[in-house]
C-alpha cells in the first residue's frame, strides 16, 4: 500500500508540474484603500435569493459592508435627504443603474500548475474582471513560497488580486513520501505555521489520513482532497468524510460512494489513467454506475454527506468545454483576452493535462452529458 501511495503522488505531480511564471507586479494603478467608500444609486442582488433592489446607496467600512440604503425608486430623482451623508475622507461613486453583487469566492482556483509561465498578474486581473474577490488556491503547486508571497502582498493591497486562501498540496516541500501517521502529523505542523490555510490532497491510506486530517482540526486548517482513481477504491468520499475531511473536488469520489452492488469502476478493457482521454472520457458511464437520484442509496450518502457538514465542490465550468467542445473552442472571447501559451497548452496533446482531445468523438460528448 505505501509503495502503491507513494507511485500515486508521483503520477499527480508529474501531471501538475510546470515553471512558475512571472510574479504579479507591484500595483500601478488605483486609488485606496479608504477610510469609507460610499457606492451611490446601485441595484443590489444580494446573493440571498432575493430581487435586485435599487436605487440602494452602500457604505463599506474596513473592506466590509456596514450599511445597505435604500435611497428611492426607480425612474425618478433621488431625495437627498435619504442618503449617508459622506465625510471629508470618504470616497464616494456614482453606481447609477449599474448592478451590485457581493464579491464571488472561486473555492477551486490555481494561479499555476499544468502550462509553464503563466504570468500571476493576468491570472489575477482575469479573475478580478469576472467579479472575485476571494480565491482558495488548490495546491499551491506553484511552490508554498511563491504563493504565500502573493497572499502576504494581496492582504497588504500591494498587487491588484483577490483575497487568496492557500491550500498546500500534501507532502509538499519534503524530500520523500509521507509514509506513518506520525510524519503527516508532523508534516501538518510545519504547513500551518507557514502560514497555510488547508491541505489539498489526491489520496493516502486512511492511517495516514486519518493523522493528517485530525492535526489539521487541531491547527484549524481546512481540507480539499480530488478522489484520484489511483485511490479511489480504497477511499471514497464516503470513507474521507468520516475521517474529518471538509470538502471534496471536483465529482471525483462521490459516484464510488453511490455504487450500489459494486466497489471499482467499470473501466473499459482499454482503459490507461496515464491517457488523459480515458479519464475523462469515461466520467459519463461512471456516474451511469452510480445509484440514480432519489433512490435508497443516493437518499443515504446524501443525508450522511449533510450530517458530517461536508462541501461538494463540483467546479462544473471546467467540464464544459467536454460537452461541447466546437462551441468552446471558437468563443468570441479566445482572440483578446486568452493567453497564447495557453491556447498553445490545450490544443490536442497526449503530453498535457486536460488536453485530451486528439480523439474526442460526439458520442463521448453524448455520454458525458448523460
Amino acid at each position: 500500500m505505501k509503495k502503491i501511495f507513494a507511485l500515486s503522488l508521483m503520477l499527480v505531480s508529474a501531471l501538475l508540474h510546470a515553471a512558475p511564471g512571472e510574479k504579479a507586479p507591484n500595483r500601478q494603478t488605483g486609488d485606496g484603500p479608504y477610510e469609507r467608500l460610499i457606492l451611490r444609486g446601485g441595484i443590489v442582488v444580494n446573493g440571498e435569493g432575493a430581487p435586485a433592489q435599487g436605487p440602494m446607496d452602500i457604505v463599506i467600512e474596513n473592506d466590509r459592508i456596514v450599511r445597505m440604503v435604500n435611497v428611492g425608486n426607480p425612474g425618478v430623482p433621488i431625495k437627498p435627504n435619504r442618503r449617508p451623508k459622506a465625510g471629508p475622507n470618504d470616497k464616494v461613486i456614482d453606481v447609477t443603474n449599474q448592478y451590485i453583487l457581493p464579491g464571488f469566492i472561486d473555492m477551486h482556483g490555481h494561479i499555476g500548475g499544468s502550462a509553464d509561465n503563466i504570468p500571476a498578474e493576468y491570472v489575477f486581473k482575469l479573475w478580478l474582471a469576472h467579479g472575485i474577490t476571494t480565491v482558495r488556491e488548490p495546491g499551491s503547486f506553484n511552490g508554498v513560497d511563491w504563493v504565500m508571497d502573493h497572499v502576504k502582498r494581496s492582504n497588504a493591497n500591494e498587487i491588484a488580486a483577490p483575497r487568496i486562501v492557500p491550500y498546500v498540496g500534501f507532502g509538499m516541500g519534503i524530500k520523500t513520501p509521507i509514509t506513518t501517521p506520525k510524519q503527516a502529523t508532523k508534516w501538518v505542523k510545519n504547513i500551518a505555521k507557514q502560514g497555510a490555510k488547508g491541505i489539498k490532497f489526491f489520496g493516502a491510506p486512511p492511517a495516514i489520513m486519518e493523522a493528517a486530517l485530525t492535526e489539521a482540526k487541531n491547527q484549524g486548517l481546512g481540507s480539499m482532497m480530488h478522489h484520484a482513481q489511483l485511490e479511489v477504491t480504497s477511499m471514497n468520499v464516503i470513507d474521507s468524510a468520516r475521517l474529518g475531511l471538509t470538502t471534496m473536488e471536483h465529482w471525483y469520489g462521490l459516484p464510488e460512494a453511490l455504487f450500489e452492488h459494486q466497489t471499482i469502476q467499470n473501466y473499459s478493457p482499454e482503459y490507461n489513467y496515464n491517457n488523459e482521454q480515458d479519464r475523462f472520457g469515461e466520467a459519463g458511464r461512471l456516474w451511469d454506475q452510480a445509484a440514480k437520484p432519489d433512490t435508497e442509496q443516493w437518499i443515504k450518502v446524501r443525508d450522511e454527506l449533510l450530517k458530517l457538514d461536508f462541501t461538494i465542490n463540483p467546479t462544473m465550468t471546467i467540464y464544459e468545454a467536454s460537452r461541447d467542445l466546437m462551441r468552446e473552442m471558437n468563443a468570441d472571447w479566445h482572440e483578446e483576452y486568452t493567453l497564447p501559451t495557453l491556447w498553445d497548452f490545450f490544443q490536442p496533446s497526449r503530453y498535457a493535462h486536460g488536453s485530451y482531445w486528439f480523439d474526442w468523438l460526439s458520442f463521448i460528448e453524448s455520454e458525458m452529458i448523460g
